[in-house]
Formats: structure tokens, C-alpha cells, sequence
């Protein structure tokens, strides 16, 4: 019975060790959270364009200097316009949800806050890649 009593105590232990240190884990997102700052329409511009925002794995939005915006996502290819307007990043590719996002940056993380319809995007700004090599 002892050893057993034992065997629980160490379960236990283990089990609040692993839920604190999924606390401070989560702690530690939400503080880099709060480093997000906003960026401004002269930033949002020279930013992004020439670049691509990325989840280096579902899609890519490819921001020309002349406007165009492109977009890969899950096989799909569509073309449209980005314009930034006041301190908002603005999409247009013909879809429910066009319209403006705020811009965030922390650090390499960009994040676009919706300000009508639509989900956040978050990612990364890399280099615009146009799959012929030239970038």
C-alpha cells in the first residue's frame, strides 16, 4: 500500500509539474502578444511591397509594387489588388470577405486584423517568390 501511496504522489506531481508548465508556456504567447505594434499606411507600403506574407505552408500572399496582389492558397491561384488606404491594408481578389485589415508586426510576425468580414492571417514577410526563380 505504501508503495502505492508513493506511485500516486509522484503521478501527481508530475501531472502539476506538466499543467504549470503549460501555464507559463501559454503565459509566455500572450506576452509576446502584447509586443505587436501597429504599423502605418508609409509602413504597411514599404513593407510589403515586393514581399510575400506566409504561413510557409497553406499560402501566400504576393504583394507587387504595381498593385497587384496575388494569391496561392491550397492549390488555388487567384489575382487582384492590394491598396493601402489611411493606416489599413486592403485586399481585393473578388470575395465575400475583400476589404481592409489592420497590420500588426512583431518582429519577422506580421499579423492583419480584419476590420469588416474575415479571419485574421498571420505570417511571415520573405522576399515575393514567383516561381521561376527570379525574386
Amino acid at each position: 500500500m505504501a508503495k502505492s501511496n508513493g506511485q500516486f504522489v509522484r503521478c501527481l506531481i508530475t501531472a502539476l509539474a506538466t499543467g504549470i508548465a503549460g501555464l507559463v508556456a501559454l503565459d509566455t504567447r500572450f506576452v509576446g502578444a502584447a509586443n505587436f505594434r501597429k504599423l502605418t499606411g508609409t509602413e504597411i507600403r514599404n513593407r510589403f511591397a515586393g514581399k510575400q506574407l506566409t504561413d510557409e505552408i497553406h499560402y501566400r500572399l504576393l504583394y507587387e509594387k504595381d498593385g497587384t496582389l496575388r494569391s496561392f492558397s491550397m492549390g488555388v491561384k487567384k489575382t487582384g489588388k492590394w491598396v493601402v488606404e489611411k493606416d489599413e491594408l486592403c485586399l481585393y481578389l473578388g470575395e465575400n470577405d475583400d476589404g481592409c485589415y489592420q497590420v500588426t508586426r512583431s518582429g519577422d510576425q506580421i499579423e492583419l486584423l480584419p476590420m469588416g468580414l474575415g479571419g485574421p492571417l498571420d505570417g511571415i514577410l520573405q522576399p515575393a517568390y514567383y516561381g521561376n526563380g527570379d525574386k
